[in-house]
C-alpha cells in the first residue's frame, strides 16, 4: 500500500446487492472495515442477522464471527435493507446481477437501481465501486449520469467511481475471494490508487491496478468470453467424435498429454458469468458496428447442447425400443454447476424442455436446489429426495457429490438408457459428452 495514496481515512463501506458476488465481500471487508450490506431482500436480510445464508458461500459461523448487532463505525458486518444505513458510508461497493434478457440483450436494469440508491446518499468525497459483470464504457457512460442526476453532484470533482471486476466461483471452497487476484482501478489515477489500496488491504492474492476503468471492464469480459469459446470448441469436437463413434473424453485424455494443450471439457453452460459475459462484449461490439463472428458462433454452440444431450438420449431410448411417451426419466441435478444451490441461467432445464416435446415424463431430483426456487424460475417441478423407484433412463446432468455413489442399478429397469453429461459416473453408460 503505497504511502503516499492511503486509503480514504476511517473508510466505511456499503455493499450493495448481498448475493453470491456481495456477502462474501462483504464478510471479508468486515474483518478490518465498519461494512453494511445492503440488499433490497427483506427475507435475504432476515436470514443473514441470524447467521443464515442461503447460497452457502459463507459459512455459518463464519458469518456470525463478523456481524455486528447496529449500523456503526465499528468494525463488522451490519445488514440492512434501510436506505438511512448506508448514508454515512464513504465506499459504494456495487455487486447486482447484470443478467441477459430473452433475446439475450444485457439487461442493465439491476445496475441502474442501483445507482440510483447509491445516488440518494452520494455525498461529496465519495467513492462508487461496481464490481457486477458489464460491457466496456457502462460504468462511466451508464451508471456515472444517473449518480450525477439524483445526486446533484459533479463526477471526478464531487465524487468518484471504480471498477474491480468480481470473480466469485460459486460453490468453490479452495478459490474463496481473499485467494483471488483481483483487477481494479479507478476514474482518476489517484482514486484508482486509492481503489486498489482498499481491496489490497483484504485480498491476500494481491491486485492488478488497471490504467482505466474500461480497460478493468474489457479484462472481465474477456476472461469467460475465452472460457465460452473453449468450451463451444470441445462441444463441437463431441458432436463429431460422436458421429465418428469416438470416446470424446479418451480423446481429450489423449491430446491432454502435451504440456500446452488445454484442459476443457464439453458441457452445459450456464450460470450468471460464462453463459452471460460474452453477450456483453458482443453487444458493445455491435454498437461500434461490428459483428463478432467467432464469439457469437461459440454461444450458439453452447446453447445448442441442452437440446443436443436431449436428442442423444432420444436416439438411444428408440434403439432399447423404449416407448418415448410411456417412458420415465430421472433426471440427476438441475443447478448450473456442481455442489452449489445456484439455478441461475441453467441450462439444464433446456435438457428437460426438449425431452418433455417426446412426451418423456420426468423426475428431477437434486439435493442441492431448492425446489420453490426452481418452480418460481422456470415453472419446473424437483425434488430433494432420491425416488424409490424404477426408471427407464437415466440423466446425470449435474456432477454432485451425492451422485458419485448411487448404485444406478437400483434406480432402473432392466432394460434402460444411461447418459453422463459430465463424464462422472463410473459404470457403464450407454451414452456421454
Amino acid at each position: 500500500m503505497s504511502q503516499n495514496h492511503p486509503i480514504t481515512p476511517s473508510p466505511r463501506l456499503a455493499i450493495i446487492g448481498l448475493g453470491y458476488v456481495g456477502l462474501p465481500l462483504a464478510r471479508l471487508f468486515a474483518t478490518k472495515y465498519s461494512v453494511v450490506g445492503f440488499d433490497i431482500n427483506q427475507q435475504r436480510i432476515s436470514e443473514l442477522n441470524q447467521g443464515i445464508d442461503v447460497t452457502l458461500e459463507v459459512e455459518e459461523a463464519l458469518l456470525k464471527s463478523a456481524l455486528v448487532d447496529k449500523s456503526s463505525n465499528e468494525i463488522g458486518l451490519y445488514c440492512s435493507n434501510q436506505l438511512a444505513d448506508i448514508a454515512d458510508c464513504n465506499y459504494y461497493i456495487v455487486t447486482v446481477p447484470t443478467p441477459v434478457d430473452k433475446h439475450n440483450k444485457p439487461d442493465l436494469t439491476p445496475l441502474y437501481k442501483a445507482s440510483e440508491t447509491v445516488a440518494k446518499v452520494l455525498k461529496k468525497g465519495d467513492i462508487v465501486i461496481y464490481e457486477s459483470t458489464v460491457y466496456p464504457g457502462v460504468t462511466e457512460e451508464e451508471c456515472v449520469p444517473v449518480l450525477e442526476k439524483i445526486s446533484g453532484l459533479k463526477f471526478n470533482e464531487d465524487f468518484f467511481a471504480g471498477y474491480s471486476p468480481e470473480r466469485i466461483n460459486p460453490g468453490d471452497k479452495e478459490h474463496t475471494v481473499e485467494k483471488i487476484l483481483k483487477v481494479t482501478a479507478g476514474s482518476t489515477p489517484e482514486i484508482g490508487k486509492k481503489v486498489d489500496a482498499l481491496y489490497n488491504s483484504v485480498i491476500t492474492a494481491g491486485t492488478h491496478l488497471a490504467p482505466t476503468i474500461k480497460v478493468a471492464e474489457a479484462a472481465k469480459v474477456i476472461e469467460n468470453s475465452q472460457r465460452d469459446i473453449n468450451i463451444a470448441f470441445v462441444n463441437e469436437l463431441a458432436k463429431i467424435f460422436n458421429i465418428l463413434n469416438i470416446d470424446t473424453q479418451a480423446v481429450l485424455e489423449a491430446a491432454g498429454t502435451k504440456w500446452n494443450f488445454l484442459p476443457f471439457k464439453p458441457g452445459l453452460v450456464g450460470g450468471h458469468c460464462i453463459g452471460v459475459d460474452p453477450y456483453y462484449l458482443a453487444q458493445k461490439a455491435l454498437e461500434a458496428g461490428y459483428h463478432p463472428e467467432i464469439i457469437l458462433a461459440g454461444r450458439r454452440m453452447n446453447d445448442s447442447m441442452g437440446e443436443y444431450v436431449a436428442s442423444e438420449v432420444v436416439k438411444l431410448m428408440i434403439k432399447k425400443e423404449i416407448v418415448l411417451h410411456k417412458a420415465e426419466l430421472l433426471l440427476l441435478g438441475v443447478t448450473f454447476k456442481e455442489n452449489c444451490p445456484d439455478v441461475r441461467n441453467t441450462k439444464i432445464v433446456d435438457i428437460v424442455h426438449a425431452l418433455k416435446e417426446y412426451g418423456i415424463h420426468i423426475t428431477i431430483y437434486d439435493p442441492w436446489a431448492k425446489p420453490e426456487e426452481v418452480m418460481h424460475e422456470y415453472g419446473i417441478e424437483t425434488i430433494q429426495k432420491l425416488p424409490s423407484f424404477k426408471y427407464d433412463a437415466l440423466v446425470l446432468g449435474v456432477s454432485h457429490k451425492e451422485f458419485a455413489d448411487l448404485d444406478i442399478a437400483t434406480l432402473t429397469k432392466e432394460t434402460n438408457v444411461v447418459y453422463d453429461v459430465k463424464g462422472f459416473l463410473t459404470g457403464k453408460v450407454d451414452g456421454r459428452l
